[in-house]
């Protein structure tokens, strides 16, 4: 099988809708991707609310790792589960596993950069306080 697994912090399902499989009848690389995106937001929004960056800043991702290690199809269920691994000066890092529960499959494993930027001028900014507090306690 596939080893053991960081309890994720923050894990919700879905199912694969026909919009999200590929010319080969499978879930498209480029859905995982957006997903990773969407589950990033929402572990954020339950943590921190939507006013938590202020108006001058903003999380970017920055770089994308993304292991594809078995298929999924349209209908099936799977269970998106993230963390943060790392909180830097500036920087993040998320982990992200998607399993299929019916079998216990381990789909897709990823890895995402962010990184706190001023929306103003595109540097990078220290990541705020009470962010860097409202993660401290969900790292593994």
């Amino acid at each position: 099988m596939h080893g053991p697994r960081v309890t994720p912090v923050f894990a919700k399902t879905l199912t694969v809708r026909a919009d999200a499989i590929d010319g080969n009848g499978h879930v498209n690389n480029v859905a995982y991707v957006q997903w990773m995106q969407d589950i990033a937001i929402e572990h954020f929004t339950s943590l921190c609310g939507t006013g938590a960056m202020g108006q001058d800043l903003t999380w970017v991702a920055f770089e994308h790792n993304v292991q594809y290690l078995a298929q999924a199809r349209e209908g099936d269920v799977i269970e998106i589960r993230t963390w943060v691994a790392e909180m830097r000066r500036v920087r993040s890092v998320r982990r992200y596993e998607f399993v299929r529960p019916s079998d216990d499959k381990l789909l897709v494993r990823g890895q995402t950069q962010w990184a706190v930027v001023d929306t103003k001028t595109g540097t990078p900014r220290p990541v705020p306080p009470a962010i860097t507090q409202a993660f401290a306690a969900t790292q593994r």
